[in-house]
């Protein structure tokens, strides 16, 4: 197999783990809406996939996947293979896509050490980095330190936002209108849907340092814990719950049909 087809397939793949992991998150959050259980984010999904039969294998297919996406994210932020450029559009666009490399590949090895050490011995390591980021967060002028890192979830979020409503995404798609007809919607609706969880994010994070205390930073699961607590808070989280499996649909159309360039130096183009 040449490198560039093994390039495609290292994309697509990752693709598709993201598209698992957000198809779980949602599912959860929509039985939340119902009052079955309370919304979990990435690492408890990866938890409670574990749990299921077969779970190791299932989880090791999602360390690959997400191993794989991170090292797309990172391929596209340091060859630009999607042609953003180096203006400043264009490098903004690249650090998010390498912060989304960071991300999915921190979660890879979260995932990886459910399968070396298990759930108990992942609780432990999780809880050294918590007394690592208590440390860290109580430290002097710590509250502006949380106030920079709620820049990440805010820009995230407004682009998002911004490509699901004028529809961005659909020039790295390579599918015909019959096919476009049904994911051009569903796609809008996801990354929509993910832009306001990123938004709310932000938020948390912004609190968090107004108030200065050490406490572990707010994910997608206490965004959707606040979704829930207001005022027809199962109908919102019912929304935003239809809305992140909406975004997984978009995750699996990438995996399927989107332009995998690989105008890159030093890979060879069949």
């Amino acid at each position: 197999m040449s490198a560039q087809n093994s390039l495609v397939m290292l994309a697509r793949g990752g693709y598709a783990a993201r598209g698992v992991l957000y198809l779980i998150i949602g599912i959860f959050a929509l039985l939340a809406a119902q009052d079955s259980t309370k919304p979990k984010d990435s690492h408890k999904s990866l938890e409670a996939l574990l749990s299921q039969p077969f779970g190791y294998f299932l989880i090791g297919v999602v360390v690959a996947g997400l191993l794989s996406f991170a090292s797309w994210r990172m391929l596209q932020a340091t060859r630009d293979v999607d042609h953003h450029g180096k203006e400043l559009k264009g490098l903004v666009i690249r650090t998010g896509l390498f912060a989304g490399g960071v991300v999915n590949g921190a979660l890879a090895f979260f995932a990886l050490g459910l399968l070396i050490s298990g759930i108990k011995s992942s609780g432990n390591s999780g809880g050294q980095a918590k007394d690592w980021l208590s440390h860290l967060l109580s430290s002097e002028h710590s509250n502006m330190l949380v106030y920079l890192i709620a820049l990440i979830p805010l820009g995230v979020g407004i682009a998002h936002i911004i490509k699901g409503w004028k529809a961005s995404f659909e020039k790295y798609f390579e599918a015909d209108e019959d096919v476009m007809r049904y994911v051009r919607p569903v796609s809008r609706f996801g990354l929509i849907a993910r832009g306001v969880v990123f938004l709310e994010i932000a938020v948390l994070l912004a609190i968090s340092g107004s108030t200065y205390q050490a406490m572990d930073p707010p994910g997608m699961k206490e965004a959707l814990d606040a979704l829930q607590n207001l005022p027809a808070g199962w109908l919102l989280l019912m929304v935003m719950a239809l809305g992140l499996i909406a975004f997984s649909a978009y995750s699996f159309s990438e995996a399927f049909w989107r332009k995998i360039n690989m105008d890159v130096p030093g890979v060879a183009r069949t």
